[in-house]
């Protein structure tokens, strides 16, 4: 009997799919419409394997690629327009709802599935906005991620978000990210201080930083594993790369004190002056092509 290219999985308290296609596979929780796992045919997994992750329903799981959205990060650190979207005097949660939501499975054709979170009437609470999310996951030599906003509301609404994607590495002190050359930079782990990118980037401290006007590609150059992740972007214009080293670390308790060496966050994402004005009637679709390739 052949594969099927989809079935039921459950983590925990989540539900969840499993895809595969030509010897690849990926995992994807209903929660979220969140992709905790990919790992290409006769390949080491790409998504970074986290054995401390949680799969408990209402927390966001730490590995694969949340979806931040409609507001990327500590939410008082976004720009006015975005934060202005949300009605409520009560504090945000950082990296805003869709990454706890559950999630419809609107279509499964061949090798791709499409998840849905449409607006419910009136909008979502604190955020009233009729604004409908999809994601598109088509696995083939690659994996192909796209995130569509749609608003079908009367006003203009403004978002921030991100693909928070977390990348598995032999040792984040032994491989580089090619692409990112003479770019501005936020240095979020240094007072926010703007500077500029010289070189590719290697990593020997806590990074958090948000590239601006990226390139459509990047690479994750890996010696140790002898393998480029290559990253194709689209619809996006700013990059956030975290890593949060030793004592960063230490304080999350879904993560291993040791487990920021075998892993590296390359975001695709729209933040600060990149953010997204969706007119009513328009959508927006930013998404991520990802590739495991040989050295």
């Amino acid at each position: 009997m052949p594969t099927p290219h989809l079935e039921t999985v459950k983590m925990d308290e989540l539900d969840c799919w499993r895809i595969r296609h030509n010897g690849a596979e990926v995992l994807v929780a209903q929660q979220g419409a969140h992709i905790f796992s990919y790992q290409p045919a006769g390949a080491k997994p790409v998504i970074w394997p986290n054995d401390q992750a949680v799969f408990k329903a209402g927390k966001g799981i730490r590995t694969g690629v949340p979806v931040c959205w409609p507001w990327f990060g500590v939410f008082d650190r976004n720009p006015q327009s975005v934060k202005a979207m949300r009605q409520s005097d009560q504090p945000a949660g950082a990296h805003g709802f869709a990454r706890t939501a559950i999630w419809t499975l609107a279509g499964v054709e061949d090798n791709r599935v499409e998840l849905v979170l449409p607006a419910p009437a009136g909008g979502f609470p604190d955020w009233p906005h009729q604004v409908d999310l999809k994601m598109s996951i088509l696995l083939d030599e690659q994996l192909h991620i796209r995130l569509t906003s749609h608003n079908r509301g009367t006003d203009t609404v403004t978002i921030s978000q991100a693909l928070h994607s977390y990348f598995a590495v032999s040792d984040v002190r032994k491989v580089q990210v090619e692409g990112l050359d003479g770019l501005d930079y936020i240095d979020t782990a240094d007072g926010w201080v703007t500077k500029q990118q010289a070189g590719a980037l290697h990593f020997a401290a806590e990074t958090d930083r948000i590239y601006l006007d990226t390139p459509a590609q990047l690479n994750i150059v890996d010696q140790g594993w002898q393998r480029r992740i290559q990253l194709t972007s689209e619809g996006s214009k700013s990059t956030v790369i975290w890593n949060p080293w030793t004592e960063r670390a230490k304080a999350f308790d879904d993560m291993a004190d040791d487990g920021w060496q075998g892993m590296l966050c390359i975001e695709t994402a729209n933040v600060l002056d990149d953010v997204v004005a969706l007119a009513p009637g328009a959508s927006h679709t930013m998404g991520v092509s990802i590739a495991s390739l040989p050295l």
